[in-house]
């Protein structure tokens, strides 16, 4: 948004869970303030009201996840304005939702709200899949060290030995231990490749003092994995479908040294492929947090630290 241009029509809200606040105000708008609901009816009314007045501009904070519903549901009919709550703190002492609202809508009009970067609903839906693509990835290695663990207080040291202990040969024998059939020689002979040359160090290292609780705990530690990665399969061919229409900026972006599928695709999903949005390389870092902000005083600069990354 350029700060120069003052908003003829616009109208300010203060967006909660059960309620939106909107003040509109403008040149032939006689300043109102009023207050809905936040569920899809009461959306669609404050549309409908809001279109009625002529209303072109909407500004609203990027507090919590509060904000997104009534975006998805205004963003077709109005130019919308997601500013960083830090930006638009009013005085202290005076905040109520009202005067939120109607604070908001000055800033607005005046000029003076940047807006935050919300990609188009195609990107924020790829957001969504990468981002819980990460979480189940981490829900995935958090369930292989606790069986980890379980093997440590078993005194089943495989781990020591394997550099992989959930790979081909690491899981063939944590199966055949949970089994109880084969001796450990019989296990160490499950052993592939570069592998073969450690069985007596496999061996030895599968001797420990394995019970039926241990058993019990690994058992359902491995059933969740199988979950997690049939849940992290499904979110990649949904993830392949999506990517399909970003297809030449995915693939250019894999030639970059150390980005293959997954961080190209993380990459779109966190920044589109529209560049324009980013003046310049060095907007696009601070965006990112990855540079200190600006905190000087009286000619002295004092040391400020990198903000935490925006997430919408």
């Amino acid at each position: 948004m350029d700060n120069e241009i003052v908003i003829d029509k616009g109208c300010g809200l203060d967006v909660h869970k059960e309620t939106v606040v909107a003040c509109v105000m403008g040149s032939g708008i006689k300043k109102e303030i009023r207050t809905f609901g936040t569920r899809t009816n009461d959306l669609l009314r404050l549309k409908t009201w809001l279109s009625g007045l002529g209303i072109t501009h909407i500004a609203m904070e990027s507090t919590g996840s509060y904000w997104k519903p009534v975006f998805n549901v205004l963003e077709d009919g109005f130019t919308l304005i997601l500013a960083n709550a830090r930006h638009i703190k009013n005085v202290p002492g005076r905040k109520t939702d009202v005067k939120d609202s109607e604070w908001i809508c000055r800033l607005l009009r005046s000029g003076l709200l940047s807006a935050s970067f919300v990609p188009p609903q195609g990107i924020r839906e790829l957001r969504d899949l990468t981002r819980y693509r990460r979480k189940l990835t981490q829900s995935l290695s958090a369930e292989k060290n606790r069986i980890q663990k379980v093997l440590e207080d078993a005194n089943v040291k495989i781990s020591s030995v394997l550099s992989d202990t959930f790979g081909v040969s690491g899981s063939q024998m944590i199966e055949a231990v949970m089994e109880g059939k084969l001796s450990e020689a019989e296990i160490a002979d499950l052993a592939k490749g570069k592998l073969k040359s450690k069985k007596a160090e496999i061996r030895e290292a599968l001797v420990g003092y394995f019970q039926d609780h241990h058993r019990f705990m690994i058992r359902t530690s491995l059933e969740h994995i199988k979950y997690l990665e049939k849940l992290i399969s499904d979110l990649d061919q949904e993830t392949k479908k999506k990517l399909a229409q970003y297809q030449k900026e995915y693939e250019l972006l894999q030639t970059i040294p150390g980005v293959k599928e997954q961080g190209a695709a993380a990459i779109i999903s966190e920044i589109g492929t529209d560049m324009d949005v980013f003046p310049s390389e060095e907007h696009l870092s601070a965006w990112a947090g990855m540079s200190p902000g600006n905190n000087e005083s009286g000619g002295k600069k004092k040391v400020e630290r990198r903000r935490t990354a925006i997430r919408i």
